[in-house]
């Protein structure tokens, strides 16, 4: 693991039943920028067997380019249980490291007929002066440093100048319209609006590198190209001629930029698709329910492009009544999102076509089942709410789920669910609704095990009763700060990140 690293591609992952082919993908990426196809099928084996040892947990992938040799690291804060595993494959080295709670798995490959090709590029690049060798280290440093496309033309720009020529132009395209102007940088800032309104007579060629004529400049326009895509142009400008090498730099600098542009893109469209499917798992409006005062928490674990499988509701449905539900389907992603939205979509169907709660349950279950191998299961605490002049009346079912809490105002805790089969399992399954009263002043704590199951170590939150305990100190408080106060200690619990999704819903009766 001492090697010396001429470029670095890293990724971080969550854990579920996506992170194996996510860790596939991602190398078949890297293999393919670094054209390193001969090793291909080896290291996309390898990554799915290091991948398939890390998956309960969130992990980093970094890639290596040593020169002659590709060398992966499977990078994760704390070491799985079991012994690992050596690649089945063939590889030159392979090794375990620690660094406190953090472990390293790594492997190394060597690149069949590389000694020659490395030594012809390694002359090369050396022929340049070691400045260059630092100047391309940095510039991929920073390119692979964003996932943000509107940052990657403007990281284009301050890279090159003013290196390599006095001022730079980037231009994007995309398959809606056509090539602009993205981001422009002088040297001399008090030139650059002078500079954009002469770069509006400049024809940028689309697909080859050229040298062009503008003013007082000589201007070399390089492609930005990625996976066979153009991306758009970087054109540099300086007074004087661009030599051989200073071309062939830049060239070298677009095709990092490229990819990294490209990269960006990709995670951006992932990111808002993901965005949107979550609003669209979400209820869309927050109801006013007669005498109810509630309170809701809802985090999905991840980067900001993962989908949840944690879910909640509170919907009119009927003149006098109101049904609320909170679950947690098996896994994340996108495969958990398609079961959330078959179980709220079904829940507000049913619900509004008059089901009782414990008929509602034992259909879903049904139309869970009929899923086949798309199927996941669900837990879930599924209840109906009528106002009456005493405070309100619920009856509730819960199917597998974390078991659902009353305060009363005095301090008193109880549990007011009785456990049922979760959903998704048996064919067969009869549900029954258990029936509570909420006087003015009660509260009904449901959350999901991303709050129970929080762990510390070898503690979970929830043992000895702790939710029951943290939800005692809550007496008096609105619906809100109940669900807020509860969401802060499961935070406070742990230092690290939760990796399972959080969902809290607090009913008060007023």
């Amino acid at each position: 693991m001492t090697a010396s690293s001429r470029a670095v591609l890293a990724a971080t992952f969550a854990p579920g039943e996506t992170a194996v082919p996510s860790a596939r993908r991602f190398t078949r990426e890297v293999m393919t920028a670094w054209a390193a196809s001969p090793v291909l099928p080896v290291a996309e084996h390898l990554a799915e067997e290091l991948a398939a040892q890390v998956a309960d947990a969130p992990f980093e992938i970094v890639w290596k380019h040593c020169g002659d040799a590709v060398q992966v690291e499977f990078r994760q804060r704390t070491a799985p249980n079991g012994d690992p595993k050596g690649p089945s494959v063939d590889v030159e080295e392979w090794g375990i490291t620690f660094a406190g709670d953090s472990r390293v798995h790594w492997a190394r490959l060597t690149l069949p007929g590389s000694a020659d090709r490395v030594a012809a590029e390694w002359a090369e690049e050396t022929s340049r002066g070691p400045h260059w060798l630092g100047f391309l280290a940095d510039a991929s440093d920073l390119l692979a440093g964003t996932l943000d496309p509107d940052m990657v033309p403007a990281i284009i720009a301050q890279i090159v100048v003013p290196r390599l020529s006095a001022w730079c132009a980037v231009y994007t395209a995309d398959t809606t319209g056509p090539r602009r102007l993205a981001y422009l940088w002088h040297a001399d800032e008090a030139r650059i609006d002078g500079l954009r309104e002469r770069l509006s007579e400049l024809t940028v060629p689309d697909s080859t590198s050229a040298s062009l004529q503008l003013a007082d400049s000589q201007v070399l326009a390089v492609p930005l190209t990625a996976r066979g895509r153009s991306l758009g142009a970087m054109c540099l400008g300086r007074p004087d001629r661009f030599t051989d090498e200073s071309i062939q730099l830049a060239e070298d600098i677009a095709r990092r930029a490229a990819l990294a542009m490209d990269n960006a893109r990709l995670y951006a469209q992932q990111a808002a698709a993901n965005r949107a499917l979550q609003r669209s798992l979400l209820p869309p409006s927050e109801p006013e329910v007669p005498g109810l005062d509630y309170g809701v928490v809802y985090e999905p674990a991840g980067e900001a492009n993962e989908v949840g499988g944690d879910f909640y509701d509170l919907f009119k449905a009927g003149d006098e009544s109101w049904r609320f539900a909170i679950g947690d389907v098996c896994g994340t992603g996108p495969e958990a999102a398609a079961v959330t939205g078959l179980a709220r979509h079904t829940l507000r169907l049913l619900a509004r076509e008059g089901y009782g709660v414990a008929a509602v349950l034992g259909r879903l279950n049904q139309a869970i089942l009929e899923e086949g191998e798309r199927a996941r299961f669900l837990t879930l605490l599924h209840g109906d709410i009528t106002p009456v002049e005493s405070g309100l009346e619920v009856r509730l079912v819960s199917a597998g789920h974390p078991e659902a809490l009353r305060l009363r105002p005095s301090g008193v805790v109880d549990t007011v669910t009785t456990p049922q089969s979760l959903l998704g399992v048996f064919p067969e399954v009869v549900f029954e609704a258990d029936t509570i009263h909420l006087d003015h002043g009660d509260v009904l704590l449901a959350v999901t095990d991303g709050v129970t199951e929080r762990r510390c170590g070898g503690r979970l939150l929830d043992d000895d009763g702790g939710l029951a305990k943290l939800l005692a100190e809550c007496a008096g408080l609105s619906a809100r700060a109940v669900a807020e106060r509860i969401r802060r200690a499961a935070a406070d619990f742990a230092p690290e990140l939760s990796a399972d999704d959080l969902a809290i819903l607090v009913l008060r009766a007023r």
